[in-house]
């Protein structure tokens, strides 16, 4: 029931834009304070959070339907495959590597296109699985699962609510 998942992706491309804002303006906050609202941060949490629910219920990862609704703090446990629990920094930034934060994330922004290639490749591929068998065969579900996370790690380091740097695995 995949047409389910339609409202949640339009929902997911207005707030995409909402947190591209976001990004910008903490940016600019941390780049002059060195401090970062938490409610920008918690924001962000959310927002990576909710489109990482309807991302897996959308593409058959999930059947619990995604709730449209979700504090804006930033630890909650999910109770999916993907879990979004950071600590996002908010005192004593570094305005250096924000200043450079999107020039420092070209080699993570390459690696993290590899892997949507890759992960994107098993999911068709286990459409036709799932379609035939009836279930996902689990190298394939584990190589999706690794997209959407490193797709979550180099949000987080992009849009500003954290500092470290996304790591070049997929676990």
């Amino acid at each position: 029931m995949w047409f389910l998942a339609i409202p949640h992706m339009i929902i997911i491309n207005a707030l995409g834009s909402v947190s591209n804002a976001v990004g910008i303006v903490s940016w600019f906050i941390i780049l002059f304070t060195g401090k970062l609202p938490s409610g920008l941060a918690h924001f962000q949490a959310m927002v990576m959070r909710y489109t990482a629910r309807s991302q897996l219920y959308a593409g058959f990862l999930y059947d619990q339907y995604p709730r449209s609704s979700s504090p804006c703090q930033p630890r909650i446990p999910a109770p999916a495959p993907v879990h979004i629990n950071f600590n996002p920094a908010l005192e004593n930034r570094n305005r250096l590597t924000t200043g450079l934060r999107l020039l420092w994330a070209i080699p993570a922004i390459c690696y993290a296109i590899l892997i949507a290639i890759l992960g994107s490749i098993c999911w068709f591929l286990s459409f036709f699985a799932v379609l035939f068998t009836g279930r996902w065969p689990d190298s394939l579900h584990l190589w999706v699962i690794r997209m959407l996370r490193v797709s979550i790690r180099i949000n987080a380091y992009i849009l500003l609510p954290t500092d470290e740097y996304p790591p070049f695995t997929t676990d």
